[in-house]
């Protein structure tokens, strides 16, 4: 299947695809550029969460196809985004305790196709990402994903530890992978349970980290202290699924 990543040029095009409700990622803006369409552009940004980069000309001259950008090219999401309820409407539909991944400032397109990939194997429920500091949709995480996004919703949020604050009364435990957290062998990650997985150098974020009900280290016996985000993330996901195996 080929998959699509779609870019829009010139001020009034961005303008009326955020009015029509398509889904953008991240806009590219000419830097300094203040004139009326491009606040509109910058209003509406801010708006919906979009990432926007402040580049120069000859950046945007490079990645114009037109070569009518006027100042601004946007990246729409190759896929549609679902909402957090339609993740736990997919868990309650197969009578199954939510399972769900929560990305913490996921940046690597290549991470996060093959998290979403892992999650669907893992027979997770959806993936969660945050709007901003963070890859979205885009066709290389679709390609990355080898089809398990046709399958897998994945929601986008403004701030992940409301979420993660909104899910725990839903009744949903959260783990998420820190070297200095308890040994994950030593922990009970049955039940609902949120996996979350933190950004690629800086891992978890301490707010995020603190609304985390366990802390679970990945056993590592290298000369390297470090897994790659989209491994850890299999590792921790397949201890998930060997305990709820476990409790059958």
């Amino acid at each position: 299947m080929a998959y699509t990543e779609f870019t829009i040029e010139g001020r009034n095009a961005v303008i009326e695809a955020y009015r029509s409700g398509k889904p953008i990622d991240k806009i590219y803006v000419l830097d300094g550029c203040q004139d009326g369409p491009m606040m509109t552009i910058k209003r509406e940004a801010k708006k919906h969460g979009t990432m926007v980069k402040f580049v120069d000309k000859e950046r945007l001259d490079q990645m114009s196809e037109t070569g009518k950008h006027q100042g601004v090219i946007a990246i729409a999401a190759a896929y549609e985004y679902a909402e957090v309820e339609d993740i736990l409407k997919a868990a309650k539909e197969k009578n199954e305790p939510p399972f769900i991944f929560i990305l913490d400032n996921i940046e690597d397109p290549h991470n996060l196709g093959a998290i979403i990939r892992t999650a669907n194997l893992a027979g997770a429920h959806g993936v969660i990402i945050p709007k901003n500091r963070a890859v979205g949709l885009t066709a290389t995480v679709a390609r990355t994903s080898a089809g398990a996004l046709n399958y897998t919703p994945v929601a986008k949020v403004t701030n992940i530890s409301k979420t993660i604050e909104d899910l725990k009364k839903e009744g949903i435990w959260f783990v998420c992978a820190d070297m200095g957290g308890t040994q994950m062998y030593k922990l009970n990650l049955t039940g609902p349970i949120g996996l979350v997985i933190g950004n690629e150098g800086d891992g978890v974020s301490r707010l995020v980290k603190e609304k985390c009900d366990f802390v679970a280290s990945i056993p590592m016996n290298g000369d390297i202290d470090s897994l790659n985000a989209s491994v850890a993330a299999g590792v921790m996901a397949y201890e998930i699924v060997r305990q709820r195996i476990a409790q059958v």
